[in-house]
């Protein structure tokens, strides 16, 4: 046994769930993934696939597996089995099931949730037994779907978001040279369509346990139901699956539409690729070289996948015109590209408030107020990075007649200013909606709990991530840190006088 292995297995000699050194299981977790991160950058499969084989069988990564399904939001939703991990006792004991051998995943239970279209998507909840083996299994698959991944894929990666995906379409519509024209992309039933077959050709993973996940079924009305294709949305590994089965469009398309040398000038046909999960846009020089080049090479890229556009929400856009893309607004006007709040998440988010307002008439305002601050904070720091102050004052003044109207029909015979001194207080010039707490601080003065305003957000440009930049390569740990201070202070550490190591 080399020092690896028996470092993996030392841990296990914890004899309770509160005794596992969780730092050792990291390191020792991190260090496999990047081994295995250097192997496929290699092309060394075998070697790829011995080290998965270590990372699945230590003890480090069963713990971690075991962590991640007992303490995110799901911890308390069962599967078929009706079985939840809550005790430190069946925690440690869940650690020791997760093998290999005579494993067999449980049909998953099918529950539905509402779409904003009105229909509802189908989700497939796995036992926690099946997450903690799709959890485990990811830790060894995801340091391969990072180095093998397309640079501008950054739907459900580590250390991406949708703010670095605008700021690549920014990057690739805000020059006057850049291409005029947008060729928006959707999937169809992304995660319910995706050919079992390709997967199990393509997919760097365990082939006998990924094929016993695809094959398991679900539940539903006590009913088996057999799975043909696809992968189910609810599963820990499944938008990694996804993500892996749509890397290769972008280098598909930078082959096939390279700059053409035509008597004596060069001619750039500026196709772009941008994709978040199963949403993705494709810049272009002309609406004719999208929909019939571009667009045709799309859908037989997809079609070998088991996949294929939705004609609903897949359309060529001229930038001046304008497009969504998650939830933010992509324009020229005059030439000078705008990214602002798309009008319908912004029309949603009012749609949020106003009934968050409605249902709490019998509230507090210690309660409203608490119900009413993390959905603002939430939607305004996703917009915090584009061109929203006008539409944050905007948010503001109907924010500010919600809470008025709630204030008035609690009070209805009292006057205005009763009525205004009695929930909002003036701060720094402003009339702020706020509740007394109760407590007092060390002068004896009230401590007050205030709402969000929109308005006094600061707009904070975001730094996009670099497209060949893998979390799990050692040799980008410095960048990594780097982004991770300026994420906190706003300054990079060198600005701030420390070193690397500091």
């Amino acid at each position: 046994m080399n020092a690896e292995q028996s470092a993996c297995a030392s841990s296990g000699t914890a004899t309770a769930w509160e005794q596992i050194r969780w730092t050792h299981c990291e390191r020792q977790v991190r260090r496999l993934q990047a081994r295995i991160v250097k192997a496929t950058q290699e092309g060394r499969w075998g070697k790829v696939q011995a080290l998965q084989r270590l990372l699945t069988c230590s003890f480090s990564g069963k713990a971690l597996a075991v962590k991640r399904v007992t303490g995110n939001q799901g911890k308390r939703t069962s599967g078929v089995d009706r079985v939840i991990w809550h005790t430190p006792a069946s925690k440690r004991k869940a650690i020791d099931t997760l093998r290999r051998r005579g494993y067999q995943p449980q049909p998953l239970r099918r529950v539905y949730i509402p779409k904003a279209n009105g229909k509802r998507r189908p989700l497939g909840i796995p036992t926690m037994k099946d997450r903690a083996m799709q959890a485990l299994h990811l830790l060894a698959l995801a340091p391969v779907a990072e180095t093998t991944g397309d640079p501008h894929s950054y739907g459900f990666r580590p250390s991406r978001s949708t703010a670095d995906a605008i700021g690549q379409c920014f990057l690739v519509l805000n020059k006057s040279v850049h291409a005029p024209w947008g060729l928006e992309g959707d999937i169809r039933g992304c995660f319910d369509n995706i050919s079992h077959e390709w997967m199990l050709r393509h997919v760097p993973t365990d082939k006998a346990v990924l094929r016993k996940w695809l094959k398991a079924g679900f539940m539903e009305n006590r009913t088996l139901f057999p799975t043909e294709a696809g992968t189910p949305q609810g599963g820990i590994i499944s938008p990694t699956l996804a993500n892996l089965t749509l890397d290769g469009l972008e280098k598909l398309l930078q082959q096939r539409f390279r700059p053409k040398r035509v008597k004596r000038r060069t001619i750039f046909p500026k196709v772009n690729l941008v994709r978040y999960a199963d949403d993705f846009i494709i810049t272009g020089v002309t609406k004719e070289l999208l929909e019939n080049e571009v667009k045709p090479l799309v859908e037989q890229f997809l079609r070998d996948r088991g996949l294929q556009l939705s004609s609903e929400k897949t359309c060529i856009t001229p930038i001046d015109h304008g497009f969504d893309f998650l939830g933010q607004n992509l324009r020229k006007y005059g030439g000078k590209l705008l990214i602002q709040p798309a009008k319908k998440n912004t029309h949603d988010f009012l749609v949020k408030v106003r009934k968050l307002t409605r249902q709490g008439r019998g509230f507090s305002q210690m309660e409203l107020i608490r119900q009413l601050n993390p959905v603002i904070r939430g939607w305004v720091n996703y917009h915090r990075h584009i061109v929203a102050k006008r539409t944050f004052q905007k948010v503001e003044w109907v924010l500010w007649h919600c809470l008025w109207r709630w204030a008035k029909r609690r009070h209805p015979g009292k006057s205005t200013r009763w009525v205004v001194s009695r929930y909002w207080q003036s701060s720094s010039g402003k009339t702020v909606f706020v509740a007394d707490t109760g407590e007092r601080t060390p002068g004896g003065k009230p401590i007050w709990l205030r709402l969000v305003n929109p308005s006094e957000t600061r707009i904070r440009r975001h730094v996009k991530i670099k497209g060949d930049a893998n979390p799990l390569d050692s040799q980008w740990r410095d960048y990594f840190e780097d982004r991770a201070f300026f994420k906190k202070f706003g300054i990079h550490r060198r600005e701030a006088g420390l070193s690397k190591s500091g």
